[in-house]
């Protein structure tokens, strides 16, 4: 999905120019710190700021210095992603923004002509 997902982005420029086909980086939470999706990110030379899974981490020092070096890991731009999970969670409280067309008449036909015959 991944793969599919970065093909679909176009970020029009705001001056002359072909749109912009790829992001500066990709930040994702540690769900999405696999091997296929580093890779992907990398073969596209995107930056990947994806936190590594626990065990990741412990089988790497268990390896020792054949375990391997860790992957580059921004904190700073992670610790932005927090802000756009915040207000999704807060759009989707907000069901009556979203529902708002369910409080007209126009809705329930049936009710409309109760209303007028009252």
């Amino acid at each position: 999905m991944l793969a599919q997902v970065l093909a679909e982005i176009h970020v029009p420029r705001p001056g002359p120019g072909a749109a912009r086909t790829r992001p500066e980086a990709v930040i994702a939470d540690r769900a999405y710190a696999t091997g296929v999706i580093r890779t992907e990110l990398r073969r596209r030379r995107i930056r990947a700021v994806i936190p590594d899974k626990k065990d990741q981490i412990a089988a790497r020092q268990r390896r020792g210095s054949r375990g391997g070096r860790p992957p580059a890991f921004d904190g700073q731009a992670y610790r932005g992603s927090n802000v756009v999970e915040r207000y999704f969670a807060l759009a989707k409280q907000w069901r009556g923004l979203a529902t708002r067309y369910d409080k007209l008449a126009i809705t329930y036909p049936q009710s409309t002509e109760l209303v007028r015959q009252w």
